[in-house]
């Protein structure tokens, strides 16, 4: 929501204090030092339990080969795994708070931690090498590559009566300290900057730097300012990389400007900038305190998970993907089995948006992306509203989000311009967009809470019950009653009922992956072997397959959407002259959607559907393509309310019947995944055992028929129930129900 809130903390809260260390450790925090007022420090360790705002004061164990560590200000404080790590920081040498005699340190402490809340104690660790100068006001982060499990920590710049540019390395797995050799140009010598890890890069920003005249570093005793400039290094290659060098002109205020004493934090690959001061004017006798915020995205998003149906009607799909952190949007596109006719022209006017597309908790945009605008700069590409885009050298691109003030009321970009057609053009790759890893800013912008439908299961408990809304497949939980769906794809769709094996009374739904793919049974599904002797078929007469053309396989837009759900009955068409044969070099452009024609969706037609994930620097990979089916018009809906009740030596299954356009309800019947040899060969390809099928709207099944049961393990151990209706048409999609196991009850089953 990018909504400051001032929580309410209790327990042994500490007094204020700037400069201090400072780490997240999951949900707890842990604050060390700092200056609690001019000229008196602490050496005071506090923790916060965020999850219920609790400070608690800790009191390590001392090193046993030393001291602990003495007061201190503008030091560092790094955590990798269970330990965090101190190093140097300003200390006063006097006694007296207010005769302030400074020492620069370069000690270096080991803090273990414990598991979730509490520390264990302080060690000085036994290094190697020559360690670096005493300094206060740097920076230190953490880094392990990939394929080279040492981690190593990194300390740059600071203040030690001059400020300092040296960058410093120490293996922790050997503790030795070294002095890499690096390439490119180095940053200005710098204090009071940030330094954060995104990816294998160490983002620099900001800081006290020396007032260079024509070029020259003035001496420690010179004029300093603060800077906007920004940098990164490359942690496998030790190459500086500039993006916002220190003299580049910002008479737009499109960057962030200069300060020192800001924070910064990484957000997946996210920076977040917050605050701090710029320098000192004496003609006002005071320093200047920003109340901005700022992000920078610094690579193209994830792509996000496959599409879930939520629903399906006739006509439309209700769907819902998961959630990518820090994005502006999604961009939902299908691709239909039977052709679509391309549209000859563009048409004057569009269909008015708001009546077509809707996103759960939020709204969907369908106003035209607009170029992301961008501010010719030296060396760089900048990116903001209502400018064009300009490439820059070394590709680098930043785009800039920011809030201009403190109080939660955002500068607001609108949507619609956080993708646009440029950019896109910028971004082309095999799923329709070019590969960038250029970070890129954007300004902060209020989004409305994000919602999903919540995952229900059922608990190997006494009772509970969910209400799918007439969903295909439900999931059911006794603290959440809202339902996912999870599909299966089934090989033939000439009727609208499920086939059940001959003499065995099995179904075999053909599913990739149930929890991949989605939750409305389709229709019909393919008998392996055997005949039927319940095919449940309606005899309706099927619509033949029409032939595609080689311009009709291609991917249709649906939209933008805020949030990562939406309800789908249309799709945008292109005109003509635009279809590509190639359907993976689709999309490059975003067309006017304002200016396009929409195509209605068809019952009993197929569609497949991917997601792709948008931010700054555009539009990320598509997700894996899910695949769907609007109902037949007459066939009756899924069953509703499912209620599982337990007894000693079976479980009751109930639930309310669906509605029935065509006629009532002649028989329900119930399925129960079981263990099969098929299984064990492709594992996402569940068999289903009829247990029930009669008028009642509830059944009994026995332990001897549980004792068969198969424990899906897809997400949280579960048994797998399907249950669906049967009007004069045929049957209708059936709602899954995952009747959630502990590992007790899921092993020995």
């Amino acid at each position: 929501t990018n909504q400051w809130f001032l929580p309410a903390v209790r327990g042994d809260i500490p007094p204020g204090c700037a400069a201090h260390g400072f780490v997240c450790d999951g949900t707890r925090i842990l604050v060390f030092g700092g200056m609690v007022e001019y000229g008196r420090y602490s050496n005071d360790l506090y923790e916060l339990q965020a999850s219920r705002w609790l400070w608690k004061k800790v009191k390590p164990q001392p090193p046993s080969n030393g001291s602990p560590p003495c007061p201190r200000l503008g030091h560092s404080f790094s955590l990798y795994g269970n330990k965090c790590y101190l190093f140097g920081g300003l200390a006063n040498e006097s006694e007296d708070s207010n005769n302030n005699v400074p020492r620069y340190l370069n000690d270096f402490y080991e803090l273990e931690l414990q598991h979730g809340s509490g520390v264990v104690g302080w060690s000085i660790p036994v290094t190697k090498g020559i360690l670096p100068s005493p300094r206060e006001s740097h920076t230190a982060i953490v880094y392990c590559r990939k394929d080279v499990g040492s981690p190593k920590m990194y300390i740059f710049g600071g203040m030690c009566g001059c400020r300092l540019n040296d960058l410093w390395e120490l293996d922790i797995e050997t503790m030795t300290w070294s002095r890499p050799e690096t390439k490119g140009t180095v940053p200005l010598p710098r204090s009071l900057h940030t330094a954060n890890v995104i990816g294998n890069k160490m983002y620099v920003f900001g800081g006290w730097v020396p007032q260079s005249a024509g070029g020259e570093i003035s001496a420690p005793d010179g004029e300093w300012k603060c800077t906007g400039s920004f940098s990164y290094l490359n942690l496998d290659t030790t190459e500086w990389i500039g993006l916002i060098s220190d003299c580049q002109e910002d008479k737009s205020n499109l960057l962030p400007g200069p300060r020192a004493g800001h924070c910064a934090v990484a957000v997946g690959t996210r920076l977040y900038i917050w605050s701090g001061r710029d320098g000192y004017r004496k003609a006002w006798n005071n320093q200047v305190c920003c109340k901005d915020l700022w992000y920078l995205d610094t690579e193209r998003p994830l792509a996000p998970s496959q599409v879930q149906l939520i629903r399906a009607t006739t006509n439309s799909f209700q769907l819902k993907w998961d959630e990518v952190p820090t994005v502006e949007g999604y961009l939902l596109q299908l691709h239909a089995d039977s052709p679509v006719p391309p549209v000859a022209g563009i048409p004057g006017s569009g269909v008015p948006e708001t009546s077509v597309l809707s996103s759960q908790g939020g709204s969907s945009v369908h106003q035209s992306p607009q170029s992301l605008p961008s501010v010719p700069y030296p060396e760089m590409k900048v990116d903001h509203p209502s400018q064009t885009n300009n490439l820059l050298p070394n590709n680098v691109q930043v785009a800039l989000s920011f809030s201009s003030k403190g109080d939660g009321k955002e500068k607001v970009a609108a949507p619609e311009n956080k993708v646009t057609q440029e950019t896109m053009k910028n971004h082309t790759d095999d799923t329709g967009f070019k590969d960038s890893n250029a970070p890129s800013l954007l300004p902060v912008c209020a989004s409305s809470a994000q919602t999903s439908a919540n995952v229900g299961e059922f608990h190997d408990l006494d009772k509970q019950s969910v209400n799918p809304d007439a969903s295909v497949s439900s999931t059911v939980s006794s603290t959440q009653t809202m339902v996912t769906q999870q599909a299966v794809k089934n090989e033939s769709s000439s009727t609208n009922g499920a086939v059940v094996k001959d003499e065995t009374s099995l179904t075999t739904f053909n599913s990739k992956s149930e929890a991949a793919e989605t939750a409305y049974v389709m229709p019909s599904a393919r008998v392996n072997t055997g005949q039927t002797n319940d095919s449940h078929s309606s005899g309706a007469p099927q619509r033949p397959p029409a032939p595609l053309k080689t311009r009709d396989r291609r991917w249709y837009d649906v939209g933008i959407f805020k949030n990562n759900s939406a309800v789908v009955s249309q799709f945008y068409l292109l005109p003509e002259e635009t279809l590509n044969i190639n359907s993976k070099t689709e999309g490059a452009d975003v067309p006017d959607y304002r200016l396009l024609k929409k195509q209605d969706l068809f019952p009993g037609t197929v569609y497949r559907f991917r997601v792709a994930a948008i931010n700054g620097c555009g539009v990320g990979p598509f997700s894996k393509i899910s695949e769907f089916k609007t109902c037949i018009p007459g066939f009756p809906g899924a069953p509703s309310t499912v209620k599982i009740t337990k007894s000693v030596d079976c479980i009751h299954l109930s639930w309310e019947p669906p509605a029935s356009p065509s006629g009532n309800i002649l028989e329900y019947s119930a399925y129960l995944a079981i263990r099969s040899t098929q299984l064990q060969e492709n594992p996402s390809q569940l068999v289903f055992m009829r247990i029930y099928c009669g008028l009642k709207t509830s059944c009994i099944v026995t332990a001897a028929q549980l004792s068969n049961a198969h424990v899906d393990y897809t997400s949280r151990p579960a048994i797998v129930f399907r249950i669906s209706a049967k009007n004069e048409r045929g049957y209708g999609p059936a709602t899954q129900v995952r009747w959630l196991q502990d590992m007790k009850t899921s092993g020995s089953k």
